[in-house]
């Protein structure tokens, strides 16, 4: 049986359109209320966006639910689908908890929330039901202030436990009015020993080279080789990875066809710059990561030497992960649900 790693799902778009409605039918329908059954909500909550903003929008619809006492039901769903249908050994998650936190609450309150918003996180993600190695990303928002961003970058390193990793999120196009903040959270998140990922270069209007020297992984990245090739060869000195989510870039309208990331997975195997595969947003797009896999294969945009060569590059990028190498004969079995587990699935 494959494992994979999974190294770029964010917590607001993972929850899959069925569990999601379920939610609203009990708790939310004021939420739903537009919607006359499910396959149109699933429709809107799935179809393709024109800009990333507009996509981005989605994840408001999600976080505005995905509180302190919720979160725990939104996790388990999320673990239980992964380990079954996913085949999923390793797991890191990416949000900002400064967006889980009531809103009502002053600043400081928010700030001071969020500590507890990351351990029912850790905790709901320990899951010895579903043994999915897990750990999480904190992402500081491009649109929340300096004192917000820093606070994450603060929590992160006071909870290692919980916590692999720092990013930057909320729109690429938005970083460039406060480079020198970006720059000095991620020096500062470098300073504290913490592993930093970032979104840079997934639309044309996010290619920011500044930020480059303090990203360990890059979040999608995808518009250096097929803007900025000449930057390769020091991606791969440096040891960098991509995080590419090929169903984003259809429903963001970045690239039209998917066969366009041909040109992306051969530069960088050329250059020997390392791709992990990714979801992104799993539930947004009602995709699995091993169908992520299937689709590049499908459409000849790699082969099934290069698969494995990413799969590799995911476990052996993975901030969390306890060994170097692919450990699917470390783990040979781990996941191997049971029949009956899937029939008595309930939500």
């Amino acid at each position: 049986m494959a494992l994979y790693a999974e190294l770029h799902r964010h917590l607001g778009g993972s929850v899959v359109p069925r569990v999601l409605w379920r939610y609203f039918e009990r708790h939310a329908t004021d939420l739903i209320s537009r919607f006359a059954e499910y396959s149109e909500f699933e429709d809107f909550y799935t179809r393709p966006r024109n800009t990333l903003d507009e996509y981005l929008e989605l994840h408001t619809l999600v976080e505005s639910v995905q509180t302190v006492e919720t979160l725990p039901y939104f996790i388990y769903r999320l673990l239980r689908g992964a380990y079954i249908f996913e085949n999923l050994a390793y797991l890191e998650l990416r949000y900002t908890p400064y967006l889980r936190t009531p809103e009502h609450l002053s600043q400081n309150e928010r700030i001071d929330k969020m500590a507890e918003i990351v351990e029912i996180v850790g905790k709901a993600s320990h899951s010895l039901e579903y043994p999915i190695i897990t750990s999480q990303i904190l992402c500081m928002h491009s649109r929340l202030p300096y004192e917000v961003n820093k606070a994450i970058v603060d929590l992160a390193a006071q909870n290692r436990e919980y916590v692999c990793a720092v990013d930057v999120a909320g729109g690429d196009r938005y970083y460039a009015e406060r480079m020198p903040e970006w720059m000095s959270l991620y020096n500062y998140a470098r300073s504290q020993g913490l592993n930093t990922t970032g979104h840079l270069y997934e639309t044309t209007d996010g290619c920011y080279p500044e930020l480059l020297p303090y990203l360990m992984r890059i979040g999608h990245g995808i518009q250096i080789p097929l803007l900025y090739p000449e930057l390769l060869t020091d991606l791969a000195k440096q040891g960098q990875c991509l995080e590419v989510c090929p169903t984003t870039y259809l429903k963001t309208g970045t690239l039209q066809d998917i066969r366009q990331l041909k040109l992306v997975f051969d530069r960088c195997f050329a250059a020997g710059v390392d791709i992990a595969i990714c979801t992104d947003n799993a539930g947004l797009h009602n995709m699995r990561l091993p169908f992520e896999y299937e689709n590049l294969l499908t459409y000849d945009i790699i082969n099934f030497a290069q698969l494995q060569a990413c799969q590799d590059a995911a476990f052996r990028h993975a901030f969390a992960w306890p060994y170097t190498q692919r450990p699917a004969s470390l783990l040979n079995g781990l996941l191997k649900p049971e029949a009956d587990q899937v029939l008595a699935m309930q939500d």
